[in-house]
């Protein structure tokens, strides 16, 4: 699903919303309601996209990649380990889009520097940008939707629920991997000069945005204010230093319009009595079993259609703290099967056909059909011990 079909799709969603709204299915003032819960969300969403795309220009996670293979000293296993660690960090505070957007050809390019296999690497990205995405609020666009019922901007009430089944879900994957990819993360590499940095000024003071915006997300703050001034920063900063950067590119246009139209769906599905229909299959109870049943039903439907869409469908059946963590697990940590699953899959896809990485596909199920439901299983049992 490339960007234009995105855009598409979301266009169709807005025209059948628009249609509901004005045959009284949903009611201007629902319609209202929604988008006063969804445009703070979009924002960050825009701001920090520009924050990570422009840092990336500057060569912040070239560099950064490049220190680590030097930190590795030669071994492979530490290397990856270290990418396991930036993926997780990366992910948690910028988002699994970015992840698998900027991560991705970060850690290929690093890989083939130092003679080693990309593959292993490029499964690291993808697998984590999903199953890392349970740390904090900003780390998946599910969690925003979440965190007005989970103490809202507060990380920390946030990271109190849901970071047991986090570190949980991390750890469970990085031990996946390396049982998938023990063979060829094995031995030693010659460490690679580190890449030439085009302008160290522009290089250093994109980091130091981010590295003063990152506390700031989980500060309280609503994440879209720190990130949209962290976006206003690092503009002004490419205005000065790489005027010809910047572009209206940058600008996640067409995820905002399948956002929108899909949270207007969402929206009108629910109007009609969707929540009945599927409080019947998702159960009801915080017991184990009954988390698991919930978050089973989540992790199917975001491998069915999409994360988002099913995170839409089902939370207004997870009507209390404990059940929407398990759903956000289910929907978060679950999308490893199809291609499909989440957005940040397809955008890691089309980042390897880019750089010339051929994803075995069959390989990928494969291994999501074991990892999906062992990781999601595992990280809801925390929640059941609260």
């Amino acid at each position: 699903m490339d960007a234009v079909k995105l855009a598409a799709i979301g266009a169709l969603l807005l025209a059948a919303s628009g249609v509901a709204i004005l045959t009284g299915v949903l009611s201007a003032a629902d319609a209202g309601a929604i988008a006063d819960r969804v445009w703070p969300i979009l924002l960050f969403v825009v701001a920090v996209t520009i924050v990570a795309e422009l840092s990336a220009t500057a060569g912040v996670f070239d560099m950064a990649a490049a220190w680590l293979a030097r930190a590795a000293r030669g071994r492979v296993l530490v290397l990856w380990l270290l990418i396991v660690g930036l993926a997780v960090v990366v992910t948690a505070f910028l988002s699994l889009d970015t992840t698998a957007v900027l991560l991705t050809p970060v850690v290929v390019a690093v890989a083939r520097a130092n003679g080693l296999p990309p593959l292993p690497f490029a499964f690291t990205t993808v697998w984590l940008a999903n199953t890392a995405s349970l740390f904090l609020p900003v780390s998946n666009l599910t969690n925003l939707l979440a965190a007005h019922r989970l103490g809202g901007t507060d990380a920390g009430a946030f990271l109190a629920l849901l970071g047991p089944s986090a570190v949980v879900a991390a750890s469970v994957t990085a031990g996946l991997l390396w049982l998938v990819h023990r063979r060829a993360l094995r031995g030693r590499f010659t460490p690679a000069s580190p890449p030439r940095v085009a302008d160290a000024v522009l290089l250093r003071l994109s980091a130091l945005v981010l590295v003063v915006m990152m506390p700031l997300l989980v500060s309280g703050l609503p994440p879209w204010q720190p990130a949209l001034a962290g976006a206003i920063a690092l503009v002004a900063l490419f205005a000065w230093r790489s005027p010809g950067t910047l572009r209206l590119g940058l600008v996640p246009w067409q995820l905002i319009v399948f956002a929108s139209g899909l949270f207007l769906a969402a929206g009108a599905l629910d109007a009609l009595g969707s929540g009945a229909l599927l409080a019947a299959v998702t159960g009801s109870g915080d017991d184990l079993p009954s988390l698991w049943q919930l978050a089973g039903t989540g992790m199917l439907g975001a491998n069915a259609v999409n994360n988002l869409p099913a995170y839409l469908a089902l939370e207004p059946v997870a009507d209390s703290p404990v059940r929407l963590a398990a759903l956000l697990a289910g929907v978060g940590a679950g999308p490893l099967i199809t291609p499909w699953a989440s957005l940040a899959t397809l955008l890691w896809h089309a980042r390897l056909s880019a750089v010339g990485v051929a994803v075995p596909w069959r390989r990928y199920v494969v291994w999501g059909l074991v990892a999906a439901p062992v990781t999601v299983a595992l990280a809801v049992v925390p929640l059941a011990l609260r």
